[in-house]
């Protein structure tokens, strides 16, 4: 029989487990504790009761009013969008320059753009840049590791931390789930708002890539904020009154042109 202690920890796994996946079964959660399917089934039954896990056939599914959307369902949203902010973080960077992306569609979208860079190093913690900059030969990539989250297909924890600290760049492309009028960033998970801060550091200029329907939004309840200087970059679509916020807070914002 697991210790309070124990059980405790076992059950903050699970939520976290099952915010990062969608779903959890008590066959496999079972499995991946070394415990009874009795002793899983109790403690969905706290959680639930505490409001933090919803009890569904066989399992349960994490309580949020917005539910994190994998990388593969935002691919397709704001596409357009998406490919203007990319090509123009794309015209910022110079040849020699040591960049890093940061996981997320519309980073993913830049690193694309960098496929006819020459002599340039990135450091990323997606998966999506990894692979779109896997095969070019005149990009230097460097993948700073860590652990999956695969919503997000990107690279989060202690291990991620300490690459991330042997490195310094030019400049950092963040993504996010989210801008405020304040100009803090939000994202599903305090692990990545703690990672995009230490990334923020690392460069000489940091830039936040979302498109105008992120502007304004908070769908969940971790959040980065970063020193300026920093800029936003957005496309023509974004709420001009939001701008001039952001921009009366101190932070400079890119509005991009559409492709094309």
């Amino acid at each position: 029989m697991t210790s309070a202690v124990g059980s405790r920890e076992r059950r903050d796994q699970i939520v976290r487990l099952a915010t990062e996946t969608g779903l959890a079964s008590v066959e496999e959660l079972s499995r991946m504790f070394g415990v009874t399917a009795s002793t899983i089934r109790r403690d969905l039954a706290r959680l639930t009761a505490d409001g933090r896990l919803a009890r569904t056939y066989g399992g349960a599914i994490a309580v949020t009013a917005h539910p994190e959307s994998s990388l593969r369902q935002r691919v397709g949203e704001g596409f357009e969008a998406k490919r203007a902010i990319a090509r123009w973080a794309a015209q910022r960077i110079q040849t020699g320059e040591t960049i890093l992306l940061d996981a997320g569609s519309t980073v993913g979208a830049l690193a694309h753009e960098l496929r006819d860079a020459e002599l340039l190093t990135v450091a990323t913690t997606g998966l999506t840049a990894l692979m779109e900059l896997a095969d070019v030969e005149s990009v230097h990539v460097e993948c700073l590791g860590g652990t999956l989250r695969p919503l997000s297909q990107g690279f989060v924890g202690p291990l991620t931390e300490a690459a991330l600290e042997r490195m310094t760049f030019d400049r950092v492309f963040l993504g996010t789930d989210g801008v405020n009028a304040d100009g803090d960033i939000c994202e599903a998970d305090l692990r990545q708002t703690r990672l995009k801060e230490l990334m923020a550091r690392r460069a000489r200029e940091v830039y936040v890539l979302a498109h105008a329907a992120k502007l304004g939004e908070g769908p969940f309840h971790a959040w980065a904020r970063l020193p300026l200087p920093w800029t936003l970059v957005t496309d023509a679509e974004a709420d001009p009154e939001f701008v001039k916020a952001l921009r009366a807070k101190g932070i400079t914002v890119a509005v991009a042109e559409p492709v094309g």
